[in-house]
């Protein structure tokens, strides 16, 4: 069964909004993987607006399931990771500003630093995923590189699935993000994927590109947790994912 990875990002910007601990962002993640989570995900940025790097530190010695920090490669964010050794390190190229991931990377443009960072966090025993597009154009580049995986940006697949109850379907971008995920499993890159995936379209997804060995949600799954509860709803999105 595709893992699912709770980006409790949201939580924290909850707490920030208020001030003091509350919610604890700690106990959230340690609820989170009570609750059947098979992951945690963060995306500390430079403003610290949610998740701050304090918060990263104090994690790692209790997630107990797998532990993902995604960010853009400046120093600040290579020496958190290096420093707190994660089971995987996603890479998106947001700029400083982005509200959030919004693309992913040219891995043809920007192979030389990919390949740099990726190398030095390979030698720290981090699994690296690259945030991509569904271009197939790009997934050789993301091998080059020297990536294990490739997480693919999910954002316009949610747009579509959504328009497609009142317009015709874009079966081309549906197609397009079947293709890119055939090209990186050939090649021997695992699959993850993330960006506005929710209760309504991550079934479609699941059963179109079964090679999805993850997913990382966070925003959906905060919203639907207001509703349902924490718990309820972690398992709700599980079972989406069953094969």
């Amino acid at each position: 069964m595709t893992k699912l990875s709770v980006n409790i990002n949201k939580f924290a910007t909850l707490r920030n909004a208020r001030g003091g601990n509350l919610p604890d962002i700690l106990k959230v993640a340690q609820d989170c993987e009570r609750f059947g989570a098979d992951g945690i995900t963060v995306h500390p940025r430079p403003d610290e607006r949610h998740i701050r790097y304090q918060d990263v530190r104090d994690l790692k010695p209790i997630v107990t399931t797998e532990f993902n920090i995604e960010g853009y490669p400046s120093k600040e964010f290579m020496d958190l990771v290096l420093a707190v050794k994660p089971h995987q390190c996603t890479l998106v190229p947001d700029p400083p500003d982005a509200i959030t991931s919004n693309t992913g990377w040219d891995t043809i443009r920007n192979q030389s630093q990919l390949k740099d960072v990726i190398t030095e966090l390979k030698k720290a025993g981090i699994r690296v995923s690259i945030f991509l597009n569904a271009e197939v154009d790009k997934v050789e580049g993301a091998k080059t590189a020297g990536a294990d995986r490739i997480e693919l940006y999910t954002g316009p697949y949610a747009e579509e699935y959504t328009n497609a109850r009142t317009q015709q379907q874009n079966l081309q971008l549906f197609n397009d993000y079947k293709n890119t995920a055939r090209a990186a499993t050939a090649i021997g890159l695992d699959l993850n994927a993330g960006h506005d995936l929710n209760l309504d379209n991550l079934r479609f997804f699941k059963l179109h590109i079964p090679q999805l060995k993850e997913v990382s949600i966070g925003h959906a799954l905060v919203a639907d947790a207001l509703y349902f509860g924490l718990e309820n709803t972690i398992q709700l999105y599980k079972r989406q994912l069953i094969d």
